[in-house]
């Protein structure tokens, strides 16, 4: 014997589409631009890379308080076209916030950041008490 679960096609699909967070056109038609991240661990440092092409230097906000790294940047743009008795005014405006947690190994003076071709990367070095001891033989007497 097998158990079938039967699924009241309409009553399931109409509540769920009453009952949707967005019915009244809100938060899961709204599409938030985040910039990919990766983040590498290797035995001396961490390395932070965020994808955000087409933004200057200056349109990024960098803050470190408590071991919490926040990146943000807002751009704002407007166009003005007048031409034949008509006027277009368009704007544009984009904006992004990331906050990352940073492990107490990292020697936070000593991070480094720089922004190339997209790429937002950090370079963050591990404290000297945090790298790796080397090996050691030791004799036996």
């Amino acid at each position: 014997m097998s158990i079938v679960k039967r699924n009241n096609v309409l009553f399931p699909t109409l509540m769920s589409e009453f009952l949707r967070p967005d019915w009244f056109g809100g938060v899961d038609n709204f599409k938030q631009n985040v910039p990919a991240a990766n983040v590498k661990e290797t035995e001396s440092e961490y390395v932070l890379e965020l994808a955000i092409p087409g933004r200057k230097k200056e349109d990024f906000n960098v803050e470190i308080d408590n071991d919490i790294l926040t990146i943000s940047s807002e751009v704002k743009s407007e166009e003005n076209k007048e031409d034949d008795g008509y006027t277009r005014r368009e704007f544009a405006f984009s904006s992004f916030k990331r906050v990352f947690s940073l492990p107490e190994t990292i020697s936070l003076d000593k991070i480094n950041a720089s922004y190339e071709d997209g790429i937002l990367k950090f370079v963050m070095p591990k404290k000297e008490e945090a790298l790796p001891k080397p090996k050691r033989l030791i004799e036996i007497a």
